[in-house]
């Protein structure tokens, strides 16, 4: 009996229960904020966006509620914390596509599906073939989905948590489960709500400097949102490919503020450059920016008949979206030289940096993959020196090096299980290759027949279902979802 009571109150249920009901409550109040766009442009989505709105918002409050009549203790624990991100993810999604069901933009569960948590995930990844066509308030709702999952609901939640009386520490450690970004403050709560300030303040600046540049208001605040959440939703058909020089200056400038630390976002807000500069992370993600940048610039100069300047802008462009996974596209990297190419795939795989909204491996990991890698050689020299790695100038414990070794190896295993199953399913080796490093990345585009010029409506149902684990689980970093499906997670003890 005591072992049954134990096993019974191994999860604390009430407060999961809480706190997702929480979750979906903000996931419907969200909604609603689209339905002034709805009535301004007379699209006649506000139903839907209205229907949707009120059965997440009903469905969060019974939640909450059944939550608060089970009782819980006012402690998230580490299994605790896992549970509510990945399953409070999964739910989201579902909620968040329901605006597409009722509007009958994406009829189909797997596409509306597909859409939301490639929205949430801040991928970027479309099955719509006319973005222009789809009412304005479905289409706001589209890009707010990313920029809510750009921060992460979860650190919204964080921030709110503390005042209901619930700590929210585990939840944040869950949610950030790699490499660390630096406190600003010693609280969490305190944390997070600086973090928001950043990003939303951010997200404000870019929606003013991108209306002087004569784009409107809508289109304005719509690319403001998925450009800091490194998403790349647009609301044009050709992404940004249209846009004029300025605009597209822009839109590099913040993707690249978009995909730094935020913590360094906060710093340059105080005017603390020497702590920008010093960052180690920061200057090799400058500097990977830069390389890339020139060596695609020059191969697309030479080999077309392209402006000096439209060369290395459409280069840096592509560099800069691809590299935070943003996934906007201004030229089809596809047509470029092999050279430039595949210079563009080998950035999928690196990421922005740590605690910034960028997906992929993450500057950090690859720093200290190839510092423990250059190390190694010397140990085999010197097999009793003890050689620590080093990053920012400060030794770093043996055991982050184990994680980052073993994230990376999880990262390409997923990765080619990954192409395994999407050729299993009919699909063609080079969209296989494209569509699950670009989904597993966060990134959009890819290549084959998910280039940056075509979208994922081709695919079978069942290659969605599969890319959108992946996004989930690039995401929130392998690991928080991984860690659910062993045996560990579940045994009392």
């Amino acid at each position: 009996m005591a072992d049954y009571v134990q096993r019974k109150n191994h999860f604390n249920i009430g407060l999961i229960a809480r706190i997702m009901g929480i979750l979906i409550l903000l996931n419907g109040i969200f909604m609603f904020t689209c339905l002034p766009f709805s009535f301004y442009f007379g699209d006649g989505d506000w139903w839907a966006l209205t229907e949707a709105g009120l059965i997440t918002v009903l469905s969060g409050g019974l939640i909450m509620f059944y939550g608060e009549r089970k009782g819980y203790k006012k402690e998230i624990k580490k299994k605790d914390g896992y549970i509510i991100v990945s399953l409070g993810w999964t739910v989201m999604a579902f909620f968040g596509s329901l605006p597409y069901l009722f509007s009958l933009e994406n009829p189909s569960l797997t596409n509306a599906y597909f859409e939301t948590i490639s929205g949430y995930s801040t991928t970027g990844a479309s099955i719509l073939t006319d973005i222009e066509s789809v009412g304005k308030g479905i289409l706001f709702w589209r890009s707010l989905t990313q920029w809510i999952g750009g921060m992460g609901i979860i650190v919204l939640a964080v921030a709110v948590l503390p005042f209901l009386g619930i700590g929210g520490m585990q939840l944040f450690v869950a949610e950030a489960p790699g490499i660390s970004p630096d406190k600003l403050q010693p609280r969490i709560k305190e944390t997070a709500k600086r973090l928001w300030w950043v990003y939303a303040g951010l997200t404000g600046i870019e929606t003013i400097l991108l209306m002087t540049g004569g784009m409107n208001f809508y289109d304005a605040i719509n690319h403001a949102l998925t450009t800091m959440a490194t998403g790349g939703f647009s609301t044009y058909n050709d992404s940004a490919a249209s846009m004029s020089p300025y605009i597209q200056y822009i839109l590099i400038v913040f993707m690249i503020l978009a995909g730094t630390n935020f913590t360094l976002n906060y710093f340059l807000f105080k005017r603390m450059f020497k702590a920008i500069w010093t960052n180690e992370e920061f200057r090799y993600y400058a500097g990977i920016i830069i390389s890339a940048s020139l060596a695609i610039g020059g191969v697309v100069a030479f080999s077309s008949d392209l402006t000096i300047e439209k060369s290395f802008r459409d280069a840096l462009f592509q560099v800069v979206s691809i590299i935070t996974t943003t996934g906007y596209v201004s030229a089809d990297y596809t047509a470029w030289a092999p050279f430039a190419t595949m210079i563009i795939f080998v950035l999928m795989f690196c990421g922005g940096m740590a605690g910034s909204t960028a997906g992929g491996v993450k500057i950090v990991r690859h720093i200290i993959l190839f510092k423990n890698s250059f190390i190694e050689l010397k140990r085999q020299l010197h097999p009793t020196a003890i050689i620590p790695v080093r990053f920012n100038k400060k030794a770093i414990k043996e055991g982050i090096t184990f994680n980052v070794l073993a994230f990376i190896m999880a990262y390409l295993l997923i990765f080619g299980l990954g192409i395994l199953v999407m050729s299993a399913l009919g699909v063609d080796l080079m969209t296989s290759l494209g569509a699950v490093a670009t989904s597993l990345g966060n990134i959009g585009p890819g290549i084959g027949t998910v280039g940056p010029v075509d979208n994922f409506a081709h695919l079978p149902d069942a290659a969605k279902w599969i890319l959108s684990f992946l996004m989930l689980l690039g995401r929130l970093e392998l690991f928080t979802v991984m860690i659910i499906f062993t045996p560990y997670f579940w045994s009392r003890f």
